[in-house]
Order: structure tokens, then sequence, then C-alpha cells
């Protein structure tokens, strides 16, 4: 059984402009780097959670993406992030959310699902537990870049958030024994209300994997997701009405853009078939299988081969 890999790094309104053409290099490079370190992992025998955690740590330490090191700020100033991790298998699963300090809010998300009894935790109790855990933090100042700060100060002059990237990172993957993983990590929306939790961290909205089924990983505007249960629905459809992967994924974003709801998904099922659709201009997405090649594409382009 050979071992398959997807990312996305959000998705929103990515207009063809020169500034984004300019920058598209740099993001198609996160992608990769992103995916080149999920398929290392399983390709030296790791499970669909550790190359799901890995590919999510990579794009979390880069500025380019909203989520770790690149996290959007609320309408406070703060910064305020969420994530998720669960498996297939045993439908273990942790997450965080309205955490700011551990460098890598995948790793407090594992850590949950790894080293207490709960699924979710937030705020002061989760960064307590991550301290207890001795998850990686980062100082403050790491966290806020001059980039996001224009992005909140466009979003409060202009009352109303600024949706040139609906951003979210997340990762799906089966690796060779046929095991399910999904992870999803955001900084959330600029210019939120302080304490607002999008669909990242709730398990059926954002993150969901089943072996059963699939795996799903989500991005976009997160109150749709969770007012519709997004990823549960798209493994729902697998298994009581028989749809196939891209049946079901391709309806559900489409049903969520008929209802006001914009986003996408990377899915991956248990054969290792993969759907990766949006509904919005743009998603920052890649795929990579067993034969090591890595496609990453932005637009409706045809995906890279590297």
């Amino acid at each position: 059984m050979d071992f398959v890999l997807a990312v996305h790094g959000g998705a929103g309104t990515i207009d063809r402009n020169r500034s984004a053409l300019d920058r598209a290099p740099s993001y198609h490079e996160g992608l990769r780097r992103a995916l080149a370190a999920g398929r290392d992992a399983l390709a030296a025998g790791g499970s669909a959670l550790d190359a799901v955690t890995r590919a999510v740590v990579v794009l979390e330490d880069d500025p380019l993406f909203n989520a770790g090191k690149g996290s959007v700020f609320t309408a406070a100033g703060t910064q305020e992030m969420d994530a998720a991790v669960m498996e297939g298998r045993d439908h273990r699963a942790g997450a965080v959310a309205g955490i700011f300090g551990p460098r890598n809010p995948v790793l407090a998300a594992r850590a949950v699902m790894e080293h207490s009894h709960h699924v979710l935790l937030i705020g002061d109790g989760a960064l307590a537990f991550c301290r207890e855990q001795r998850v990686p933090f980062a100082a403050p100042g790491y966290f806020s870049t001059e980039e996001r700060l224009r992005e909140l100060r466009n979003a409060l002059e202009k009352r109303r958030r600024d949706t040139t990237e609906e951003g979210t990172v997340g990762a799906v993957a089966r690796d060779r024994d046929g095991n399910l993983a999904a992870a999803t990590s955001t900084g959330g929306m600029t210019g939120k209300t302080p304490g607002r939790v999008g669909d990242s961290p709730i398990i059926g909205a954002g993150t969901y994997a089943d072996n059963q089924t699939c795996a799903v990983s989500a991005t976009g505007h997160g109150e749709f997701f969770m007012r519709y249960g997004t990823a549960f629905e798209i493994a729902a459809r697998l298994r009581y009405a028989e749809q196939s992967l891209n049946q079901a994924a391709e309806a559900v974003v489409e049903t969520l853009a008929e209802l006001g709801g914009r986003g996408g998904v990377v899915a991956v099922d248990r054969a290792g078939t993969l759907a990766l659709p949006f509904n919005t201009s743009g998603m920052y997405r890649g795929y990579v299988r067993g034969d090591g090649a890595i496609h990453t594409a932005i637009w409706d382009e045809p995906y890279r081969l590297v």
C-alpha cells in the first residue's frame, strides 16, 4: 500500500495581480517544504499522524501562512491560535484554542491528544498544560510580522475583515499501513473579536479522520464550516450515501458556497484518493504520493510537477 499526503495553506480572494504573481514562487516553495517534510516521514515508515504533524509544523514556521509565526491579529491587536490533530484508526483527537505562546500550536494539540484525557483545551488552561508537557514556547515578538500588522490596520480602517487570505494551514495523509490522519492550524480571521474560535480545532468541522472513510482538513470561513459540520459531512456521505470522495467533497464545498461560506478542503480516503476542491478564487495546496514527486498549485492552473 502506497502513502499519500496533501496540504493546504489557506483559501480566499487570491487575485492574479502582479503582487500575487511575484509572491507565488514563495508560496509554492513553502508548500513544497511542508510536503517534503511529511513525505520523508512517510517514506521512512512513519505514521500518517507523524506526517501531517511535521507538514503543519513547517507551515506554522513560515510567516507567509496564517498559522504559528504568520498568525493574524485580533481587533485588539493580540494573536490567538487554534489547532487540532486526529487519527483515523482509533479516532484519537487533540485540539487547542485561543492560545498564544507555543511556537507550534499543532504540537500543543498533539500533546493534548497523547498526554491528557481530553480533546480540546483553551486559553490559560491549555498554556499551563503545554508548559507541563514541555511544548516549546516562543518569545512574544516571534509571532509579530509587519505584514500581519498592516493587514490589521487595513481591516480596521475598512471596518471589515481583509479577505485576501482566509487562512488556515492543514494536512491529511494515508500511511503505508492504511491509517489516515488530519491536522489543521490557524491564526483565525484578521480583526476577529478576541475569544473567537473557528472551525480548525472543532472535530468534525475543520478537522476529521476515520479509517473507514476519509481524513479532511478545511480552510475558509470557519463559522459556516462549524454550522454545517463540513469535515464530518464529507465522511458521512462516503459512509452512508456511498459517494466517492470527489463527489462528496465537491458537493459539500459547492453547498457551502450557495449558503455564503467561502473556502475549501483537502481530503484523502482509505484507498488513497485525493480531493482538493475550493469555491474561492484560489487555494494554496499541494500533494505528494509514494513516487516522491511534489505537486503544488494556487489557482486553477495544472499542478506543478517538481
